[in-house]
């Protein structure tokens, strides 16, 4: 509540300031003062005399920030994790404000909770969620982390996603399954996290410790519903079970019928016993099989093929058949794409160059007859040169001699086996699915719908906007709430993106936030002369016609200076 106060100092002399009050630890206090001026000070201001010549400025982060923290309070983020974990009475702000402030973080500027408060006070935030300094202590942040259980979690996320699917009216009939892993910098000695394990590091770090990210996102935004954090030395396929209980279960919450879902995923999730979970399920599914696993299906001429439909997909073609895989005979739906097999010919003729010359140099130090290494090192050299994908189906390799001087390579590329090679792969996937009535249209969009998943999963690895990094924490129930707040951002992120497009305005995540980011605060400090604080008049930047339509698409106007 705003009102103002008068206070009279030493000289005798009074002066006024507005205050906004609040209740903090149960006590009203004061959160926020302005100096307004003596009487005669105010009484011109409410006259329209001139401010005068401010003596500084200060720049506060605004448009970027406001944007992400209407969409928090259009989900009402902070008032569901309340409701799950009440507020300790010694706490300086409820766990809901907490994890709010830290969603907004990741989304905006991420930084580890040690640096928020220098982060927050470059920001217009101060004005509108009111918090006294201490409460931005990093314990404070760890202190409410520590609040929320698993099961707390579960409940939060299950609510939110309620609310996110009717908030935004979001479409259900498709939803998208994938795993990825993150780096961490958690020590190898620290026995208190392990969920965070060696594996394979999809970053390439292979060094650090990994968490896993099982995320299941709508086709309609890339908007995450369902994620489950696990042990990154797990392979994902490991994973596919539990996601698919979660995901069937919450879905039953959000909609009539469980038939109506249909769930797209990779091959790297196959396994017969997966599969059969899903088809028990009763959903509706797109996924794919290796090709190389069905060659007689590639053997199939490509004259029997068709166009899948030549503005929606130019360059693709299929045959719509059936296949027996993973102990069932469903739908197969094989396509050939242009595109595909001119990248997937240009990336094999470079790895096959990079082989060639590695067996050329290797011809090279054999025919000097001054090596001192085995015919089983050498075979072992050769073998690795040729273990790259196909290599060794269209390389013809020649050694002979037994002893080491008398060792000589030759080698050719067969280039008939390497026509045929292209004839029968290149270009080709494998789409299986049990949506026998569907389009093949429909069907390849479904499958094609994974960059969703995947472009959040990228997001999710920038480590300027919408971040999963830094992570410092070091226990399982603290990285666990990281990863809600991290997916949320991520969610908060997708939302924003999604409602832009609708308003027409085509933009990634990072160009939105670009744009919003470039509306600022200014704030323009006066002072008269005497010995108080200088008196501050803020005021928003410039915008364009771009940032202007963003501005009131998220309606930032509410959060704006109004003195």
């Amino acid at each position: 509540m705003a009102s103002v106060i008068e206070k009279r100092r030493k000289d005798g002399r009074t002066y006024y300031y507005l205050v906004e009050s609040a209740r903090v630890d149960g006590k009203p206090r004061i959160v926020s003062q302005q100096y307004l001026g003596s009487a005669a000070e105010v009484a011109e201001k409410l006259a329209g005399a001139q401010a005068g010549t401010p003596i500084r400025s200060q720049h506060k982060r605004f448009g970027d920030l406001a944007a992400v923290w209407s969409v928090l309070e259009r989900l009402g983020v902070a008032e569901i994790i309340d409701a799950v974990v009440p507020r300790r009475a010694d706490a300086g702000a409820t766990v809901g404000i907490y994890l709010a402030l830290a969603c907004a973080n990741r989304v905006v500027a991420p930084c580890s909770k040690l640096g928020f408060a220098d982060w927050w006070a470059t920001t217009a935030g101060p004005r509108w969620v009111k918090l006294p300094a201490a409460a931005l202590d990093h314990r404070r942040f760890w202190e409410a982390m520590g609040r929320l259980g698993e099961a707390d979690l579960h409940t939060i996320e299950t609510e939110l996603g309620r609310r996110i699917v009717t908030e935004y009216d979001l479409d259900l009939s498709g939803l998208i399954l994938d795993m990825t892993n993150f780096a961490t910098y958690i020590d190898s000695g620290n026995a208190k996290a392990p969920i965070a394990q060696r594996g394979k590091a999809k970053q390439k770090r292979v060094d650090l410790r990994l968490v896993g990210l099982g995320l299941v996102v709508t086709r309609d935004g890339a908007v995450p519903l369902v994620w489950h954090a696990y042990p990154g030395d797990r392979p994902d396929v490991t994973q596919f079970p539990r996601l698919l209980d979660e995901l069937t279960t919450r879905y039953r919450q959000l909609a009539d019928r469980v038939e109506d879902l249909t769930l797209v995923y990779d091959a790297g999730q196959n396994s017969a016993a997966n599969h059969e979970q899903v088809e028990a399920s009763g959903i509706g599914f797109v996924g794919s099989l290796p090709p190389s696993d069905h060659p007689d299906l590639l053997a199939i001429g490509r004259t029997r093929y068709r166009n899948v439909d030549a503005d929606q997909f130019p360059g693709l073609t299929f045959l719509d058949t059936t296949v027996t895989a993973l102990g069932v005979t469903r739908r197969a739906v094989l396509t050939h794409s242009a595109t595909l097999h001119t990248a997937q010919a240009r990336g094999f003729d470079q790895t096959l160059a990079k082989a060639q010359r590695r067996l050329g140099e290797l011809t090279e130090r054999l025919a000097r007859g001054n090596t001192r290494r085995e015919r089983a090192t050498v075979e072992a050299d050769i073998a690795a040169i040729c273990k790259p994908r196909w290599v060794a189906d269209v390389m013809t390799i020649t050694l002979t001699g037994e002893d080491p001087a008398g060792l000589r390579l030759s080698f050719a590329v067969d280039r008939a086996a390497r026509a045929a090679l292209e004839n029968r792969l290149f270009g080709k996937r494998i789409l299986f699915t049990n949506r026998d009535d569907w389009p093949v249209a429909d069907v390849v969009a479904a499958y094609r719908s994974q960059a969703g998943v995947e472009s959040g999963f990228r997001q999710l690895k920038d480590p300027h906007v919408v971040s999963f990094s830094p992570m410092h924490h070091w226990t399982d129930q603290k990285i666990r709430v990281h990863v809600f707040y991290s997916v949320l951002a991520l969610t908060v992120a997708h939302l924003m993106r999604r409602q832009a497009e609708q308003a027409r305005l085509d933009m990634s995540v990072r160009e939105l936030l670009h744009e919003l980011s470039g509306i600022q605060e200014t704030v323009l400090l006066y002072h008269d002369g005497g010995k108080g604080r200088p008196r501050a008049q803020r005021i928003t930047t410039d915008m364009s016609a771009s940032q202007r339509e963003l501005a009131e698409l998220f309606d930032i106007q509410r959060y704006a200076p109004t003195r």
